[in-house]
């Protein structure tokens, strides 16, 4: 597999931020989706202070699309205003419907308060 791969990004603390995966195997072909949607299957994005399970998680959203072989991972305003200014690290992974975890991207977040004053 080609992944975990890093993105590394700054967000500004209540706004939506959004971006995609699409996730291609060693040899650079599209990695298939198909068995990451459906019963048992899912995709998370969390969000920590720390790295690891002792860290406090944040829960943001990622949907898997089997068609166009992409999950997309988007931090809401509700969700972003629960973050606090400073330096968080995250994980965005796939379970399959038999179990098998793919972590697909790892990286950090710089939150930045938001400068327009409404919180």
């Amino acid at each position: 597999m080609a992944f975990p791969g890093t993105y590394n990004f700054s967000y500004y603390r209540g706004d939506t931020f959004e971006f995609v995966i699409s996730p291609k195997s060693a040899n650079g072909t599209t990695f298939s989706l198909d068995s990451f949607t459906g019963s048992g299957a899912e995709a998370n994005f969390v969000i920590s202070d720390v790295r690891g399970s002792a860290g406090d998680q944040t829960i943001a959203q990622a949907v898997v699309d089997d068609v166009l072989d992409t999950v997309t991972c988007t931090i809401t305003p509700t969700v972003g205003r629960s973050l606090t200014a400073g330096s968080y690290v995250y994980d965005v992974e796939i379970v399959s419907t038999t179990g098998t975890i793919h972590t697909l991207v790892t990286g950090t977040i710089t939150v930045t308060d938001d400068i327009s004053g409404a919180v």
